[in-house]
Parts: structure tokens; sequence; C-alpha cells
């Protein structure tokens, strides 16, 4: 029998490509208009497990640069979650209130290399 912990971990690394799809989707829909291209946002490709507020070309806010640190899943998770108060100061002002659609959306931002 597999210990509750086991069985988690197995169900979570089954859903990867699954959860990094609804978050591509997701991505598609809430990130893109300000993250595909354009100057409102930085390009994402490269963030997860990169520097906060390193990407080249991009004005960051004092905010964001003053934390420091690598775009880790908690970090990725506390900024979409409530950006302005992960950085006060952000320039960023959209959250993703939905614990499901942050874990969706951090997967797919694991798959941009």
């Amino acid at each position: 029998m597999l210990r509750p912990v086991l069985a988690v971990a197995a169900l979570s690394l089954a859903a990867g490509p699954a959860l990094a799809a609804d978050g591509e989707q997701l991505f598609n829909m809430q990130c893109k208009m300000c993250h595909g291209g354009t100057p409102m946002g930085p390009p994402l490709t490269g963030v997860a497990g990169g520097k906060i507020a390193a990407k080249e070309g991009f004005a960051y806010s004092e905010a964001l640069k003053a934390k420091g640190g690598t775009w880790t899943d908690a970090n990725l998770d506390a900024f979409l979650k409530a950006p302005t108060q992960f950085a006060p100061g952000t320039k960023m002002m959209i959250s993703v209130p939905a614990d499901d659609s942050r874990q969706a959306l951090i997967a797919y931002l694991k798959t941009l290399k």
C-alpha cells in the first residue's frame, strides 16, 4: 500500500503534463496580452527558477527588484495570488485567486525554457 504522501506525489507527477496544458490555456487567456511580446510585462520564458526581476529589457518596479531571490514555486504562488502583497509597489495588478489556477500556471511556466 502506498503511503498517502507517496500516492499524492505519484499523482502529481502523472498530472504534470495535463496541469501544464491547463496552465498554458490560462496563460493564453489571462496573461499573454501583457506577457506575450508587449512592453506591458516581461517575457516569462525561463522565469521559473530564475532570478526575480532579472529579465533584460524590462523596467521592473523598485519593489520587485528589492525582493531579490529566485522565482521558486512558493514565490510564484505568492506573487500570483497577491502581487501587491508580495511586492508592494509592483506594476502587476492582476491576481490569480484560485489555487488550482495558480498551480496550473506555475506548471506551465516551468515548461517555458
